[in-house]
């Protein structure tokens, strides 16, 4: 479990909820711990103001899959505000994480009085069905090549400027491939042939270059 405190003032990235008038909690998150787990009760909604949370689901015959991967600026856990009783997912902290924690019902007050807010959270709706489309699409259309290519660039946050090659958190090549849906050996032998053609870098973590996009791209 997280440990929860009392939020300070003055931090980067609360203020848009501060001038909503949002009542929030923080809580602070260790590497590889569940943040909530998949058949808990969904009573909050949660924002990432540090880290890399990873979405996970496990079937009945126990093989799990990674349905995401969330950072700073997302929500997660949002299904509660649709009558979702209990979590779909396992939500784990990747990196040292920090989350807002906000209430089901204070957020749904705040999304009916506050047009600001309810715009903000809409576009990020909006954002994250558009993304899962084009999940469904990747999975369903494209190679295991390109597929890996596109979720290293989805995790590098490609095309935002603040971004530039960034350097990803620390990722197995196993979870690269529930992500994508191969197999490791398929992801390892992806994984060096981009490093041989200069697309990414191993220097202190996984740098991707924007070049990887030719991957996507080329027919």
């Amino acid at each position: 479990m997280g440990k929860t405190r009392k939020r300070p003032r003055s931090v980067a990235g609360d203020e848009f909820f501060d001038a909503a008038g949002v009542v929030t909690h923080v809580a602070d998150y260790k590497p590889a711990a569940v943040i909530f787990a998949q058949g808990d009760a969904g009573t909050t909604v949660l924002f990432i103001r540090k880290g890399t949370v990873k979405l996970s689901v496990v079937s009945k015959a126990g093989k799990e899959a990674v349905v995401g991967l969330l950072e700073r600026g997302d929500f997660l856990g949002e299904g509660c505000l649709a009558g979702q009783r209990r979590r779909m997912a396992t939500a784990t902290a990747l990196t040292p994480t920090t989350l807002l924690i906000l209430d089901r019902q204070e957020m749904i007050a705040r999304l009916h009085d506050n047009p600001g807010f309810s715009d903000r959270f809409l576009s990020h709706m909006l954002a994250r069905n558009i993304r899962i489309e084009e999940d469904l699409v990747d999975q369903l259309f494209n190679s295991s090549e390109k597929r890996l290519a596109r979720a290293l660039l989805l995790l590098a946050r490609y095309g935002e400027d603040e971004y530039p090659q960034r350097v990803l958190p620390k990722l197995s090549q196993e979870m690269l491939a529930e992500m994508v849906g191969t197999t490791r050996s398929r992801v390892n032998f992806f994984m060096n042939k981009f490093r041989k053609l200069g697309f990414i870098e191993y220097n202190g973590g996984l740098k991707i270059d924007s070049s990887l996009l030719s991957v996507v791209l080329h027919d």
